[in-house]
C-alpha cells in the first residue's frame, strides 16, 4: 500500500466494496434451491469441458459445408491454444479463490478443475471460439452472444466464478481472438 501513496486506502475501500457486491450478485445468480435453474447451470457448464465446440463444428461445418467453415475451424483453434497458454499464467498470478469457497453458504454444484477462479475459462475459450466464426460469418452473432451469456450465467449460477471472472475471461476471448484472427486473415 506504500507504493500507492495517499491513494492507497481510498483504493483498498474501493476494491472491498467491489469485491463484495462482485460476491453479492453470486449469492443473487446461485442456482442451487431451483429444481430448473440447477440442472441447466451444470449442463451448460459441462458443455463449455469440450462438448460445446464439437457441437459449434457440426453446426458451423452443417451450414457452410467444409470450404465454408474450415478457415474458422483454424482459427478458432488457433485462439483456443493460445489463450490456453495465457490462461493457467493469469490464474496463477492472481489466485483469487472461488466464490464457494470465500462464502460457504455457496455450493459449488459440480466439480472443479482448479481452486482459483480468475478469469473464467469457460467464457475465455467460448468468445474466443466464437469470436473468428462472427467475423467470418456475421449471421452468427446473435447465436453467438446467447451462447457466451448462458456459459457466463452457469458459470456464476454454479458458484464457481464471479461476475467479473467471466467479464474478464469473455474480454481476454474476444481481444485475443478478434487480434489473432485479423491479423492472420489479412494475410491470406
Amino acid at each position: 500500500m506504500a507504493r500507492l501513496g495517499a491513494a492507497g486506502p481510498a483504493l483498498c475501500r474501493c476494491a472491498a466494496r467491489f469485491l463484495e457486491a462482485d460476491l453479492e450478485l453470486v449469492r443473487k445468480l446461485n442456482a442451487e434451491g431451483s429444481a430448473l435453474l440447477r440442472p441447466a447451470a451444470v449442463v451448460i457448464s459441462k458443455l463449455g469441458n469440450g462438448w460445446i465446440y464439437l457441437f459449434i463444428a457440426a453446426f458451423v461445418f452443417g451450414e457452410l459445408g467444409w470450404n465454408g467453415g474450415k478457415l474458422m475451424a483454424l482459427l478458432a483453434g488457433i485462439n483456443a491454444a493460445a489463450l490456453h497458454l495465457l490462461y493457467p499464467v493469469i490464474k496463477q498470478r492472481f489466485k483469487r479463490p472461488r466464490p464457494f469457497a470465500v462464502d460457504p453458504s455457496l455450493p459449488s454444484l459440480l466439480r472443479t478443475l482448479d481452486e482459483h477462479s480468475f478469469p473464467s475459462g469457460h467464457a475465455m475459450t467460448l468468445v474466443g471460439v466464437l469470436t473468428p466464426i462472427v467475423l467470418l460469418w456475421p449471421a452468427a452473432f446473435f447465436s453467438a452472444v446467447i451462447m457466451a451469456c448462458g456459459m457466463a450465467w452457469s458459470r456464476i449460477a454454479t458458484g464457481h466464478h464471479y461476475p467479473s471472472d467471466v467479464l474478464a475471461g469473455a474480454g481476454l476471448g474476444m481481444g485475443l481472438g478478434y487480434c489473432l484472427s485479423s491479423s492472420i486473415l489479412a494475410f491470406l
